[in-house]
């Protein structure tokens, strides 16, 4: 069941809202813990119910494994076997995983290479299981460290399950949510709706009014190119920026819908996404963009890798390695390993370089050299999302021939009459895909640089909702002082809000698609 969707916003949300609003009142928390997990494996079945047993299971192994885990730690078994036990559930987590994400992937390629000669049945990537395997993943080593224990099946069961996060995240951790299942804000009911509804529609929004119109520029030239299509210059930058601000705006307004679901409940998330695309350097960028997968990669992979405690060499090893399994954590397939390579190797060039600058964090930069990095680190990004759009490598290596000019550059047949230079791999057309449909390269160029405008100047969703803490850090970790822009519950807010729901809702009609992370 999709966010976008008539059956989710017109069905299924008011009856479980509504459910939530009568159960809320009982003596007993587990009441409307018990309705909301309900909720959400209704949710999670409307897609496929035969994925059902799958998720139920996950969640009672690892609720077992983590049971078991605390009570070796009481008894005072020796660390060694909670070590095992904790390595047995993780083994058995990301195995399953592993069977459904990558089982095709290699068998595929062991069969290419001349290594295997059985074929293996499609098989069919469960929703979610990317996310929720990870985040169980952290609940057992939480729990081997101290850090984390559930006692409560029903309690477990909604940290795992809450639909406004299990498809897409953010990544949880158990103490940031659960604690929060026993303090809801029981009289601040109005409020929280209203926050929640208007995060809600500004991220369907997002999705809906942007992305969405956005896609029908980039995904025929991806597609064209993996069919063999040579793209020219302008079509494969245009092509790439469209899909560098498609999937911006698409996870933007998914982070922002979870969030705004889930506050409709009385609960916080993390902040999972803030600027990514005003980053000065490739560091700042993932500190931004998907930050819960960032810290999860951080602290469950890197700094067990060793992190920056050892020698450099070490140190730019365990960066490479670690971004390289954030690559193939997205996607099974070749051009996710070189893209999560390539941002690897990025990463330790930006950290090399800091180096030899003797970087000082928070150290002042002139406007231009700001407004420089800036757009070097978005080309970089940009470059990179080839090969995560790519639906195969020789699709990714044909857009980067246009990108470099090696297909041509396409110019209107109106400037034919300027006499520019004559130039062998220049040529002009009447046509230029789908930038030309209305009205040329021009207009191509000026949507995408209103674009850029947008995610450069228009403040971000926790920023504009700063007043009501829309998430667990609703600063992103900086300071934002109070502006007339902000949201207030006020009657010309709700106004305002229910105009861009309405908007979004009639656009909804003629267009409703999966959000891109719901493919991993």
């Amino acid at each position: 069941m999709l966010f976008n969707s008539f059956p989710f916003i017109f069905g299924f949300l008011p009856i479980v809202v509504a459910g939530f609003v009568v159960l809320r009142g009982r003596s007993s928390g587990l009441w409307w813990i018990g309705w909301l997990v309900a909720a959400s494996l209704f949710f999670y079945g409307w897609w496929n119910p035969v994925y059902l047993p799958l998720l139920g299971g996950s969640v009672l192994f690892n609720y077992t494994v983590g049971r078991l885990m605390r009570s070796w730690e009481l008894a005072d078994r020796s660390p060694g076997a909670r070590l095992l036990l904790l390595a047995a559930g993780v083994t058995a987590d990301l195995g399953l995983l592993g069977y459904f994400k990558y089982a095709n992937f290699f068998i595929d390629t062991s069969t290419n290479l001349g290594a295997a000669g059985f074929q293996l049945d499609e098989i069919i990537l469960p929703l979610g299981i990317s996310f929720f395997t990870l985040q169980q993943v952290a609940y057992l080593v939480d729990v081997y460290r101290g850090r984390a224990f559930e006692s409560n099946v029903l309690r477990y069961a909604l940290f795992v399950s809450f639909f406004p996060q299990l498809i897409a995240g953010p990544i949880v951790h158990h103490r940031e949510i659960v604690p929060q299942f026993t303090r809801v804000p029981w009289r601040r009911l109005r409020f929280d709706l209203a926050v929640g509804l208007a995060i809600f529609t500004v991220g369907l929004v997002k999705k809906v009014v942007i992305a969405d119109h956005i896609a029908v520029f980039a995904s025929p030239v991806f597609e064209g190119a993996a069919a063999g299509a040579a793209p020219s210059f302008f079509e494969a930058w245009g092509g790439t920026f469209a899909y560098t601000f498609q999937i911006f705006f698409d996870f933007s307004g998914y982070s922002d819908m979870a969030v705004g679901l889930a506050r409709m409940f009385g609960i916080r998330l993390p902040l999972n996404f803030a600027q990514p695309y005003k980053a000065a350097s490739l560091i700042d960028f993932w500190r931004q963009w998907h930050m819960t997968l960032s810290r999860f990669l951080r602290d469950y992979v890197y700094i067990p890798l060793g992190g920056n405690r050892y020698s450099e060499a070490r140190r730019y090893s365990a960066i490479l390695l670690t971004m390289l399994i954030g690559g193939i954590w997205h996607g099974a397939g070749w051009t996710f390993v070189v893209w999560g390579a390539l941002h690897g190797l990025l990463l330790v060039l930006n950290h090399l370089w800091r180096t030899l600058r003797g970087h000082r964090p928070g150290a002042p930069s002139s406007a231009l050299q700001t407004g420089a990095s800036r757009a070097l680190t978005l080309i970089a990004v940009a470059t990179l999302w080839v090969f995560f759009r790519a639906p195969t490598m020789s699709g990714a290596l044909a857009m980067l021939e246009g990108m470099a000019g090696l297909n041509g550059v396409v110019l209107p047949l109106r400037l034919e009459s300027l006499s520019l230079p004559v130039v062998p791999w220049i040529t002009y057309q009447s046509g230029l895909g789908n930038f030309t449909a209305s009205g040329g390269l021009a207009n191509g160029i000026a949507f995408l640089g209103a674009l850029l405008l947008i995610v450069w100047f228009v403040p971000p969703t926790h920023e504009w909702m700063t007043r009501a803490r829309p998430v667990l850090d609703p600063t992103g970790g900086r300071a934002v002082g109070r502006a007339w822009w902000q949201w207030r519950p006020s009657a010309a807010w709700a106004v305002f809000t229910a105009a861009l729901g309405a908007v979004a809702v009639l656009l909804m009609v003629s267009r409703s698609s999966e959000f891109l992370y719901y493919q991993f």
